[in-house]
């Protein structure tokens, strides 16, 4: 079967940088750390708390005692990972300035125990085969160089039986929902990003990247050329978002 080309993958945060997309990306993320989690809950109006629940709901029915979050950012999705009672989380992604922000809320909630966040490629990630009961991922995979490197590797260290969950922004379809989230993605989100990030690059980076990403049933093919069985793919919130769901 013919690999499915990901249009992802040329959308570059800076387009005159030499950098590589993945070092273009940490570098990114590196520089707004600070005000992420601000932004995050500012520019959703606070929603993604509700997305990131659905998520660990899916992989609750695993019974998960092993999680790895890709991507993990500042530690979002691992810490609402906490109330499925695992052992152990690990969080991995290229941003060192995120994860440091993370540590810091990790050590503030007494999570430091339960959850470890670690530098990490997703496309070489330093596990072993089979490692996880469950494998999440919150509007990350967007952001991958190699998407199909990144998403292989999550199947590889998933156990049989295991679950997948991946939150990625999508395109609501209904009127006025679609133009009206055009409207804020081209016009409001942008600016505001760059007045509290201090970054001109960062939110502008955003709409470009979803809009070239391979989503829907797209995308579950994807999944499913990776390894991934059972691709379902569920809009939340009119299709601003879609929470997709594998196993192996």
């Amino acid at each position: 079967m013919t690999e499915i080309k990901n249009p992802a993958a040329s959308v570059l945060p800076d387009t005159g940088s030499n950098l590589s997309k993945k070092e273009q990306v940490a570098e990114m993320f590196n520089d707004i750390a600070g005000k992420y989690d601000f932004l995050n809950h500012f520019l959703s109006l606070g929603i993604d708390k509700g997305w990131r629940k659905k998520a660990i709901k899916e992989i609750q029915k695993v019974n998960p005692k092993q999680i790895l979050d890709v991507a993990t950012g500042t530690g979002d999705l691992a810490i609402a990972a906490m109330v499925v009672n695992p052992d152990k989380i690990i969080g991995i992604d290229i941003a060192d300035q995120m994860l440091e922000v993370g540590r810091k809320k990790l050590a503030d909630k007494n999570l430091t125990g339960t959850i470890t966040l670690q530098n990490g490629d997703s496309a070489a990630l330093p596990f072993d085969n089979d490692a996880f009961d469950a494998v999440t991922c919150a509007y990350g995979v967007r952001n991958f160089e190699h998407l199909h490197a990144g998403l292989k590797e999550m199947c590889r260290v998933m156990r049989p039986g295991g679950k997948l969950a991946i939150l990625e922004f999508s395109h609501p379809q209904q009127f006025p929902v679609k133009q009206l989230y055009k409207f804020y993605f081209k016009y409001i989100l942008p600016p505001l990003g760059k007045m509290f990030s201090k970054n001109d690059k960062a939110y502008a980076y955003l709409p470009e990247s979803v809009a070239a990403f391979p989503e829907g049933k797209t995308f579950i093919d994807i999944l499913h050329q990776c390894g991934f069985k059972d691709a379902k793919a569920r809009q939340l919130t009119l299709g601003v978002t879609t929470l997709y769901t594998a196993s192996k």
